[in-house]
């Protein structure tokens, strides 16, 4: 058994609460115990237990109030209903709202045990993995009840092969929960592979994800065996897709659909058995609306989702996550340790993050470079906060996107002619030639088949 395996007890009856938290406890569950309902909600939230057991009966709220509250907040928390011989049909109501289970009183110890390590296995918290309980999302640091409940969603996802979309701001940590899904799942062992799709010119994204052949294009100087057959019995992971080309949008429909893949410059299909997590910032069943996102593609991918909450809406993670950073940083760089003021960690929860953890990240960066000082002051993370461009792109950055953008659009416009397009962009074809380079364009493959 898990030495985490936390049990949450709700019963007015004092004594059966006592007799039951014994029992347990020598069981080597870790438990605490609520005299009503509302006590256990507010319990719930610091607690964080695996399973709740609470009786049927009770003053004030119910056992099934409570379930229902419990069921709001964390749909995926195993609840084990308690009851007396004459409450048999509310517990029949119960099962059927989706309570994991019930008992009724007396109930054999060894009954409730075996029905406990039933409800630990399907939330994820019990099993005899040969890993450590939170090994599969190790890198991902949190105390926010939202997200332990999108983690408990994560663990039972991870064991099918559905796809997952997952949604969320900018630098919530998207890449890292497609991560932990992988690593929770029978896939663990073989690849996981990330790719951002915005990163990519459109131009280049079939033979990334697909390969090529050996003189497919200019340049295609050998085989390139493309993302998907390095993630072959894998996890790829497709981030940002709904920056996604509405032209290439087709084409990984059909993959999905054939579980094959043909490389630039082939006649052949060639097999692939890959597990796809995609996410994107945006929202994609407007884009859908607005025709700029396939629905077809759109309802492939998003079989589940999963939405990672912003770093705002999880506060009580700041000070976890910042002094995690803190610690890293001055690991890495050598440094001597150094620690937040109070004030100065006041100032890091109450900041808005826009940029989410990824900001955040940025900030502690800043601050760990800058500080002569063993406690970090307050005003050194002002400053630090005031110099963050809050997600917005670096001049070069943008200056690239508009570039590479355009050139492809110019090239379309000319079917793969340089001169034509070095007339239109107004630059002589020496000067176009050297930006394609730069950007790792090749005309050919703008030509009409």
């Amino acid at each position: 058994m898990a030495s985490q395996q936390r049990v949450l007890l709700v019963d007015d009856d004092h004594g059966l609460l006592r007799l039951l938290s014994m029992r347990l406890q020598t069981a080597g569950y870790d438990v605490a115990c609520s005299t009503s309902a509302e006590e256990a909600l507010s319990r719930l939230p610091l607690f964080r237990p695996g399973v709740v057991i609470t009786d049927l009966r009770m003053e004030g709220m119910d056992g099934l109030a409570l379930f229902k509250a419990i069921h709001e907040k964390a749909p995926t928390l195993p609840v084990i209903m308690l009851t007396a011989h004459g409450t048999i049909p509310d517990a029949v109501e119960a099962t059927a709202e989706g309570i994991f289970s019930f008992l009724t009183k007396p109930f054999d110890a060894k009954e409730l045990l075996q029905r406990l390590d039933e409800a630990f296995e399907l939330s994820g918290d019990g099993g005899a993995d040969e890993q450590a309980p939170d090994e599969w999302r190790k890198d991902i640091i949190t105390r926010s009840p939202r997200m332990e409940e999108l983690l408990n969603q994560a663990r039972l996802i991870a064991e099918s092969e559905v796809s997952v979309f997952i949604q969320g701001e900018s630098g919530t940590g998207k890449e890292l929960l497609a991560q932990a899904i992988h690593n929770a799942s029978p896939r663990a062992k073989k690849p996981f592979i990330a790719v951002n799709c915005s990163a990519i010119p459109e131009q280049l994204l079939e033979s990334e994800l697909f390969g090529h052949k050996k003189g497919a294009f200019t340049g295609a100087t050998s085989d390139h065996e493309g993302l998907f057959r390095a993630a072959n019995g894998g996890t790829l992971f497709l981030d940002e897709i709904g920056d996604m080309p509405m032209a290439f949008q087709a084409k990984l429909l059909r993959v999905l659909q054939e579980k094959a893949i043909r490389p630039v410059g082939s006649t052949e299909t060639i097999p692939v058995d890959v597990r796809l997590i995609s996410a994107t910032h945006r929202d994609l069943h407007n884009a859908v609306e607005e025709k700029e996102f396939r629905e077809d593609l759109y309802y492939r991918l998003n079989v589940v989702t999963l939405e990672v909450p912003p770093l705002a809406k999880r506060r009580e993670d700041i000070p976890l996550l910042a002094n995690h950073f803190l610690e890293k940083l001055c690991g890495e760089g050598k440094r001597k340790e150094k620690k937040f003021s109070q004030e100065a960690m006041k100032m890091l929860v109450t900041a808005p993050w826009p940029g989410n953890v990824r900001h955040l990240y940025n900030v502690v960066e800043q601050v760990a470079v800058l500080s002569t000082t063993r406690l970090i002051p307050p005003s050194l993370v002002q400053r630090a906060l005031r110099n963050q461009p809050n997600d917005l792109l670096s001049f070069a950055d943008a200056r690239g996107r508009f570039e590479r953008d355009y050139l492809a659009q110019v090239l379309k416009m000319t079917n793969g002619n340089v001169t034509q397009a070095a007339r239109i962009a107004g630059r002589n074809r020496t000067e176009f030639y050297k930006l394609l380079n730069k950007h790792q364009i090749t005309p050919s493959m703008f030509k009409s088949q």
